[in-house]
């Protein structure tokens, strides 16, 4: 899987919240937006996954 660039703008306070965040794991702001994203991908597709599931056996 390639690479690709992303970028966004935001508000000096927003990016001063992101690096605090990423500072206290000690990561880049990158690094810790990158992994927000993925997490949150990953709780939606779950989600999704139990709904299915839910509906297929039926709800108890």
């Amino acid at each position: 899987m390639g690479t690709q660039v992303f970028s966004m703008r935001m508000d000096g306070e927003l990016l001063d919240r992101l690096r605090t965040h990423a500072a206290k794991r000690g990561m880049s702001v990158q690094d810790y937006v990158v992994r927000t994203l993925i997490r949150d991908d990953f709780d939606e597709r779950f989600k999704a996954a139990v709904e299915e599931t839910e509906e297929f056996y039926g709800r108890t």
